[in-house]
């Protein structure tokens, strides 16, 4: 028997379904004791019904700003690779990591390799072209909010719609692929969610998903190649540094990370920030006043505030140590984002939402080091439009009550109903 079984694990549960269903609120009361006494913690193995292992003798809980931080930049010795088992809490197939994950499930070299050939694609010229486009998208998605006053879904109307348009327009998807990819990207990060599994279960619900992103992008990649286009499926399949380029598999699995990561950290943290400033009206006028001066800093509490993606896991490469706690080879570390963010050492009254604050050094998209966020610039540019069309389209509108998602990736709000005054104009 070795230490890791042998090791008793924290009777608070951060591992079932039944934890990860809960409210945020709810699951932050266990956070918050966690950090509090037992900062690095031991637990059982997550819940799942994707590749359930019985010797799979648990993992190591990091809540800690500093920790998650030290943990995210120490690459050598927390991996992220396939043959590490990459970022997810579960144990999920090496052929779906590679098919899925691109650089997030990588390590030096390759990492490095192939995430300096996808950088190459986003030059100056393209930014300002993608910005320009996600300008034009939330102004004509708030002209559509306020042309039809009464209740509807925010997330349906607005906030899936943004990062969906900016990623379909920016890679290149046809009108009439859009909706087929977006469900398939929805249900990637759905798969444990009742709403998705249906009858069904949670990995045809995955494949199916991955199946029909894969399928998009080999038709787009292969259309560009016989015809060139001014879009990112066009420079990614054009692109080479240094001798090396993307192969079709690798340009799926990044088309992949785009639809699923590039949609969900704008999309959760827009439904996050309108419930958040509808709750707490002395923050929201507090932005329309001064909204170019106010911005900046308010998106960093939006992402603070909505901690889009949850966990990532990392796996000892080697023996390290974490607290004075050794880690031993092989034994996995999940780093909970939400948590990280809550931590009072590092946050003024982390409890309270705040635009103001003096010093937000957030988590949201990562703690720095090789993995951090590759479209962190564009989910800024992607808030910053939008929420500027909507407090000076729609100052008024009131938003009901959400309904979470299910799972331990994603801090997912499936719908929230908002209610567009008649007179808005």
């Amino acid at each position: 028997m070795t230490a890791a079984e042998e090791r008793t694990h924290d009777p608070i549960d951060i591992s079932s379904f039944a934890f990860w269903a809960l409210p945020p609120d709810e699951r932050e009361k266990s956070f918050a004791e966690l950090r509090r006494d037992r900062p690095l913690s031991w637990h059982r193995p997550a819940e799942t019904d994707l590749l359930p292992n019985p010797d799979d003798p648990g993992f190591w809980a990091v809540v800690k700003h500093a920790d998650i931080v030290a943990v995210s930049r120490d690459a050598e010795t927390f991996g992220s690779g396939q043959e590490y088992g990459g970022v997810m809490l579960e144990d999920v197939p090496e052929d779906v990591l590679e098919a899925a994950h691109s650089i997030l499930a990588m390590d030096a070299p390759r990492h490095n390799k192939s995430r300096r050939v996808i950088s190459s694609v986003f030059t100056p010229k393209r930014v300002r072209q993608i910005e320009e486009q996600i300008r034009e998208q939330a102004r004509s998605i708030v002209d559509d909010l306020v042309s039809t006053p009464g209740e509807t879904d925010f997330v349906t109307a607005v906030s899936a719609r943004l990062p969906m348009w900016t990623i379909s327009q920016m890679i290149g998807i046809p009108q009439e692929k859009r909706q087929e990819v977006a469900d398939a990207a929805n249900a990637m990060v759905g798969w444990n969610d009742p709403d998705y599994v249906g009858d069904g279960d949670a990995m045809s619900v995955l494949l199916n998903a991955l199946m029909t992103l894969h399928t998009a992008s080999f038709e787009l990649s292969a259309a560009r190649r016989e015809e060139p286009a001014d879009d990112l499926m066009t420079a990614l399949v054009q692109a080479e540094v240094e001798g090396v380029a993307l192969t079709d598999e690798e340009i799926a699995a990044f088309f992949v990370l785009l639809c699923v990561a590039g949609n969900d950290t704008t999309r959760q943290t827009a439904s996050h920030a309108i419930l958040a400033l509808d709750r707490n009206p002395e923050q929201k006028q507090r932005l329309i006043e001064d909204f170019d001066g106010r911005i900046g800093g308010a998106v960093d509490e939006f992402v603070r505030w909505a901690s889009p993606v949850l966990t990532f896991r990392r796996t000892a490469r080697k023996d390290g140590e974490i607290r004075g706690q050794k880690i031993a080879e092989g034994e996995k570390v999940v780093m909970f984002y939400h948590s990280g963010n809550r931590d009072d050492e590092v946050f003024d009254a982390p409890e309270v939402f705040d635009i103001s604050r003096e010093s937000n050094p957030q988590i949201g998209f990562g703690g720095g080091g090789p993995h951090f966020c590759l479209g962190s610039h564009l989910a800024r540019m992607q808030l910053s439009s939008l929420f500027g069309e909507l407090l000076t389209r729609v100052p008024d509108l009131a938003v009901g009550e959400p309904e979470w998602l299910a799972g331990n990736f994603i801090n997912g709000i499936k719908r929230l109903p908002v209610t567009v005054p008649e007179a808005t104009s």
